[in-house]
């Protein structure tokens, strides 16, 4: 076959094989004026001898890839990608790059005009089962990688035919292909199915994403070359257009993944992160505690025994206080941020936290903790939320049908503050004025916010437990006094719902996200967010503190985990790998290490200073809504929509972790086969999913969740 003579010894002359190319030249009796003749059409005389000696430029390779497409089409080759007059392409294949259809908004049409393609709508299925051959035929060791590629250029070759459209080729390129993509990709690929038609295009968000933000590979060097090797000879410039114009390829030497490591790692919308993308210093340490003397003896049980009990109490302090005296290194400056200053209220409840953490129960795997499940019973409004406070008193809950419900746990019941008038009676000297000015009238075991206007999807107390955040499907994040119980402001800066929101563990700042793709950072005397954290392609789903409060994580529906640096609002960290969105965040005590758990079932651990996945746990058979480390940082408690809530050895998972210097170049991870011995137990609720966890100073393990009854 002439074609195939004339491609072999181009790719000879190119190689420098001068002497192979002769003898085959011979063999072929193609002398050198029908080679010229036969490669070169009149167009590109000339250009080969140019190209050869560069072709590993970029400028070489679109050179070569030109001269040869003429020279395939002046042999009458049927691989023609310059777009030829045959009945099957229609005119609009050959408008140039660029001059995109008008009627589209200005960034979209930039974005589609890309579709404009070079190709023969009936060679679309060949191009892709030859590079789908090409890659099932490889060996082992690129295989893995290489099939990473079949999503992206799926994705891409079928939306160049519906915006060309041919509507009829897509479908059948559709049909033929979806099959073989991974099973995380199928509710993309629903709403891919939809696109049937360009006009479908312009307003799509899922195809924007897909078009304005690179599809990012990780493949090695060697896989990379067999790769492009491959697509030169073929002279398959319809693809290699598409890996040049739409996808990132994260080159790293040494070894290629294997299919586990790979498939540990992809799944996102827009593939897995540049490993530059998690290079940035995080300071994950915590903040020093402030020190202040306070006595502990005040109302203690054994103070009224005799005069000497409370001295023996006082080394405790001391013992409790030294221990943070030293600056953790990897700790932020103390005034990164600026942080609001302590009250005396806040050093009376750190006080009663050191009592209560030194009667803490030390749990492990030979200790598990006792768990109290609190079941919402006839909610009928539909739960959505919940929170506990950090000193487990209150407990509330955010309905469907836009009420915010907050109940006390203990025998101490909520009351009101009294009214104006009957606060100006009162004598401001007594040492009981912070009892005097509540109103016993109002007592009561449950108090119910009105003002949203929609579900209330998420819920947080402060740290000093004056104050209240809840965030709705109505746009707006509410702050409630927990001393009068009303709204104080409503921070409006979303359009749309909001998923999440959540208090700095410092009280003061605190973050929203939701459905319009970004988080933001407020501070609760601003009625503007403070920074606006931007990146992720899809709802922003859940959103946490890091426990010094200078690092924000936030979970989506793009099936990514990013950390935001709430200094300057830089994204620091992206985490790839679950298969579903986001919908739990935890960070661990020492701020080391974050969980997070997703629609996938899976509940994946990450080592924040390296920037690395170090663990997975696979148990669950459902959405996963909570993620609570134990007080120490000993066990991590998963809740489930599956109805169970599952308890994991947190020290094991993270000990002896290999973070060496190579593993964090190339993300070559290794994870336990099984996470089975991490497990230390599974505990099923009657039928009632799991919304949130708990753990108490003592470290009990407190849970919730509305009973459903089908």
């Amino acid at each position: 076959d002439r074609q195939t003579l004339v491609a072999v010894l181009q790719f000879l002359r190119r190689s420098n094989l001068r002497e192979s190319e002769e003898i085959l030249r011979r063999e072929a009796r193609l002398f050198g004026d029908d080679l010229g003749a036969a490669t070169l059409s009149p167009t590109g005389t000339g250009l080969l001898g140019a190209a050869g000696g560069d072709a590993d430029t970029a400028a070489g390779e679109a050179l070569l890839s030109r001269v040869t497409a003429a020279a395939t089409m002046a042999i009458g080759g049927s691989a023609a990608t310059v777009a030829s007059s045959s009945p099957g392409v229609s005119a609009a294949a050959a408008v140039p790059p660029g001059k995109g259809v008008v009627e589209d908004q200005p960034d979209v049409s930039a974005v589609l005009s890309a579709y404009n393609q070079q190709g023969d709508p009936t060679l679309y299925e060949e191009y892709y089962s030859g590079l789908k051959h090409f890659i099932e035929c490889s060996l082992d060791c690129h295989r893995a990688e290489l099939s990473q590629l079949f999503y992206p250029l799926f994705v891409h070759m079928y939306l160049e035919l519906v915006y060309n459209q041919h509507e009829s080729e897509a479908k059948s390129f559709f049909e033929r292909f979806h099959g073989d993509q991974e099973c995380y990709y199928q509710d993309d690929l629903r709403v891919l199915s939809s696109l049937t038609k360009k006009e479908h295009m312009k307003g799509n968000e899922t195809m924007l994403d897909f078009r304005t933000s690179k599809f990012v590979l990780r493949i090695s060097r060697d896989s990379y070359q067999l790769l492009k090797r491959h697509l030169q000879e073929k002279q398959n410039n319809q693809i290699w257009n598409i890996v040049q114009e739409h996808l990132y390829i994260d080159i790293f030497d040494g070894m290629p993944r294997s299919k586990q490591q790979i498939d540990a790692m992809v799944g996102s919308l827009a593939g897995e992160a540049k490993r530059e993308a998690n290079k940035a210093k995080v300071f994950f340490g915590l903040l020093k505690e402030p020190e202040f003397d306070l006595p502990l003896d005040d109302e203690d049980e054994e103070g009224e025994n005799e005069e000497g009990k409370p001295k023996k109490k006082k080394p405790k302090k001391d013992s409790a206080g030294s221990k943070s005296k030293k600056q953790d290194p990897n700790a932020p400056p103390q005034n990164r941020i600026p942080l609001p200053e302590l009250k005396d209220s806040d050093k009376l409840d750190k006080v009663m936290n050191m009592k209560e953490a030194a009667r803490r129960v030390r749990l492990g795997p030979e200790c598990l903790p006792s768990i109290c499940f609190y079941t919402f019973l006839n909610a009928y409004q539909g739960l959505t939320a919940v929170d506990i406070t950090d000193d487990s008193s209150m407990i509330v809950g955010g309905f469907a049908d836009s009420t915010v419900r907050v109940w006390s746990v203990t025998p101490k019941k909520l009351r009101s503050v009294k009214t104006a008038a009957d606060l100006s009676l009162i004598d401001k000297e007594s040492d009981d004025v912070l009892e005097r000015i509540m109103d016993e009238k109002t007592a009561s075991e449950l108090k119910i916010l009105y003002g949203h206007s929609g579900p209330v999807y998420g819920t947080s107390f402060s740290p000093d437990r004056n104050y209240l955040l809840s965030c709705s499907e109505d746009g707006t994040v509410r702050l409630w006094s927990l001393q009068t119980f009303t709204c104080l402001v409503g921070y409006k800066g979303h359009n749309y719902p909001v998923w999440d929101t959540q208090f700095s563990p410092y009280g003061y700042y605190f973050v929203s996200g939701g459905h319009d793709r970004v988080a933001r950072l407020w501070a609760t005397d601003h009625y503007q967010p403070l920074r606006i954290f931007a990146g992720h392609l899809a709802d922003v789903t859940c959103t946490r503190f890091h426990p010094n409060s200078n690092y924000i994580a936030t979970g989506s529906a793009d099936r990514t985990v990013r950390l935001w640096d709430v200094l300057n609002g830089n994204c620091v960290r992206i985490f790839t790998g679950h298969k579903g969105p986001i919908h739990s965040l935890a960070f661990s005590p020492n701020g080391r290490f974050l969980a997070t758990g997703a629609t996938d079932g899976r509940v994946l651990l990450w080592d924040i200073g390296h920037g690395l996945m170090v663990g997975e746990l696979k148990g669950h058979t459902d959405t996963i809504y909570a993620l609570r480390f134990s007080r120490d940082g000993e066990i991590l408690a998963s809740g489930s929509m599956d109805n169970t809530v599952r308890l994991w050895d947190a020290v094991k998972a993270f000990e002896d972790l290999e973070t060496d210097d190579f593993t964090t170049a190339t993300g070559h991870i290794n994870l336990p086969e099984n996470s089975q011995d991490l497990l230390l137990g599974t505990y099923m609720t009657k039928s009632t999913p799991v919304v949130h966890l708990h753990f108490t100073r003592r470290n009990l393990l407190l849970a919730a969740g509305a009973y459903s009854s089908q």
